[in-house]
């Protein structure tokens, strides 16, 4: 995995700025901690963190490749899944190898074929490459954006790394936050390319920004495209499998510990059974964790959470085969200030999910003193619409983000998660933001000849959870694992299923009459029953009252004190609430305890200069 950073100057001698780089990398060491490494020339330095995964010996970063006309120098973080076969091939085409890791398959295929490498990659990434022949920084992106990539453009070229904070750390770069940057933070939809910071660009996913003398320009390698799809159900779910199949045995390819994250659900379910069958034929058995919570009252059912996850994974659990371990969680854990405090630095942004972030960071955290790499189902209800509002009529009416229109966030502009009605409205103007970016993410909608109306609305909706829902939960994953070391890797994410499940029409998605239909096809015959029949619930959430009595203290705190970030938020409503009985604490206000706890924590650690309009 790893954290890269880099500054491109070209007017000043960068061979001195070694503390600059090096506060760069300071910033990353949960990314890397394994080694950390630099390298320095004229007008480029580049900087590396590193967690050892592949070749624990040989894939030493930076990487320099010397040529007849200069060094070409590659910080990169990642893996890349066939770099098996890659090395083959350049091998054929003359290539000699001095280590065995896939990072100098990626430096070697630059040399081969530029920045067309981008095209022959599959996997996660993330990388700089300082082509010193044409004095020429290259930036390239996985086609998904399952790993992170900033970039700040100085007046004589630029400054890149992993995350915000390592980009941030850079003395020419300025932590600005203006009223764009809040209508991202409040709208919760990704804007491709955008990040909340003033001047701090992301690289898009499935694209590669070259910089050089003669300036800035990004070429876009990869997207989603409309083709017919020509076979029919069954075989349709034989080549769903035969994918999942080959990309779950490429992601189990590691030199240290690896597991999976099981939930008990159809998604993660399907991944510990597939990687337990291909780990049994290794004479293997896979690992499993699973969250869970301690509560003092028994579960109760409500609309988002039909059953607890524990049940189903041991159900599973027993069917593969697994070393398993729960990993259980109490709400002193949960509401641990450090724990958020961590959790909010990890994110570099004050509105996550909350609680669900400092569950899935601690059981990371847990996970990490067994493993160092992790298989996450995340993304199969973005590619197979799995998602509850995916499959409710009056949410397909709507020409809104469907997690929106089903959110209590109305679409129509009536916030109710107690944020000041003055700023969500009058100010971020949330609603036209949204109607503005719905509108623009549907024009990038290919067309499909003959589509009908209902047939091209669900296209929309599935184009724009990968376009702008999955990027945020791909970056929470990322930065929650990586904040304690752990490399966690998304199989449904593979661009190959991505692609093909895209341009399965509606109706083959649903062929059941439920949701995942073909994943669930696809993979019934190695789960157990239970699993197969479950109603999809969404990640889980405790029940104790005692953690929304915390909450309640920790709020009434910042009120007392009249803190920065209360004045986002209705005070009244937030005062109401936070004095009010736990047990009367509505799921809206509870949020909103979460956002203006993670806000003031932001401000203190960012310390951003706030710039509304």
């Amino acid at each position: 995995m790893c954290g890269i950073a880099g500054w491109i100057s070209f007017q000043r001698d960068l061979e001195g700025e070694g503390p600059v780089l090096r506060a760069m990398n300071d910033t990353m060491v949960c990314r890397g901690p394994d080694a950390e490494g630099s390298w320095l020339s004229r007008h480029a330095a580049l900087g590396h963190r590193r967690l050892s995964v592949i070749d624990l010996e040989g894939g030493v970063q930076p990487m320099v490749a010397e040529t007849d006309d200069g060094p070409v120098v590659l910080t990169y973080s990642g893996e890349a899944y066939n770099y098996t076969e890659l090395r083959a091939e350049l091998r054929r085409r003359g290539h000699e190898f001095r280590t065995a890791s896939d990072t100098e398959v990626v430096l070697r295929g630059y040399l081969e074929w530029g920045p067309g490498v981008a095209d022959r990659l599959n996997g996660m990434y993330a990388l700089g490459i300082w082509d010193s022949r044409s004095e020429r920084l290259v930036l390239l992106r996985d086609r998904l954006g399952i790993k992170p990539l900033h970039y700040h453009l100085t007046k004589d070229g630029v400054v890149f790394g992993s995350e915000a904070k390592t980009v941030l750390a850079h003395p020419l770069v300025e932590p600005v936050v203006d009223t764009d940057g809040f209508r991202e933070l409040f709208g919760f939809v990704k804007t491709p390319g955008r990040s909340v910071w003033a001047n701090l660009r992301e690289v898009r996913p499935g694209t590669v920004v070259t910089v050089d003398r003669g300036g800035v320009r990004e070429h876009v390698y990869w997207t989603l495209e409309a083709k017919e799809h020509a076979d029919d159900t069954e075989t349709t779910v034989r080549r769903i499998r035969e994918l999942l199949d080959d990309t779950v045995a490429r992601q189990l390819v590691a030199d240290v510990p690896q597991c999976v994250l099981l939930s008990g659900g159809l998604d993660s379910s399907a991944l510990t059974a597939l990687a337990g069958r291909h780990l049994a034929g290794q004479g293997k058995q896979a690992r499993t964790f699973t969250v869970d919570f301690v509560q003092s009252e028994g579960f109760v059912a409500d609309d988002l959470h039909d059953t607890q996850d524990a049940p189903f994974a041991r159900d599973v659990v027993r069917h593969v085969g697994t070393v398993h371990q729960d990993i259980r969680l109490d709400h002193q854990q949960l509401a641990d200030p450090a724990v958020r405090r961590a959790v909010v630095t990890a994110r570099d942004l004050p509105f996550g999910f909350g609680e669900a972030d400092n569950s899935l960071y601690l059981l990371f955290k847990a996970i990490r003193e067994h493993s160092t790499v992790a298989l996450s189902g995340e993304s199969a209800d973005e590619v197979f619409g799995g998602y509850p509002w995916f499959h409710i009529p009056a949410v397909q009416e709507q020409p809104m983000f469907p997690w929106v229109t089903a959110s209590s966030l109305d679409p129509s502009g009536h916030p109710t998660k107690l944020i000041d009605p003055e700023l969500l409205l009058r100010t971020l103007d949330v609603p036209g933001y949204w109607a503005q970016r719905y509108a623009d993410s549907v024009a990038a909608v290919p067309e499909v000849p003959g589509e009908d109306a209902h047939e091209r609305r669900m296209r929309e909706f599935c184009h724009v959870h990968l376009t702008s829902l999955l990027p945020m939960l791909l970056d929470r994953k990322d930065r929650m694992s990586m904040a304690v070391g752990l490399e966690v890797r998304v199989p449904f994410c593979d661009h190959r299923i991505v692609e093909y499940v895209y341009n399965t029409p509606w109706a083959m998605k649903t062929h059941d009459g439920r949701e995942k239909s073909l994943l669930r096809a696809a993979t019934a015959d190695v789960l157990p029953r239970s699993v197969v029949e479950r109603v999809k619930a969404l990640y889980p959430r405790t029940q104790e009252l005692r953690y929304v009595s915390a909450l309640q203290a920790q709020v009434s705190e910042l009120l007392a004190v009249d803190h920065q970030a209360v004045g986002f938020f209705d005070v009244a409503a937030l005062r109401e609430a936070a004095h009010g009985a736990p047990e009367a604490v509505r799921r809206d206000a509870r949020d909103a305890f979460e956002r203006v706890l993670d806000l003031a924590v932001w401000l203190d650690v960012r310390r951003p200069v706030v710039k509304l309009t």
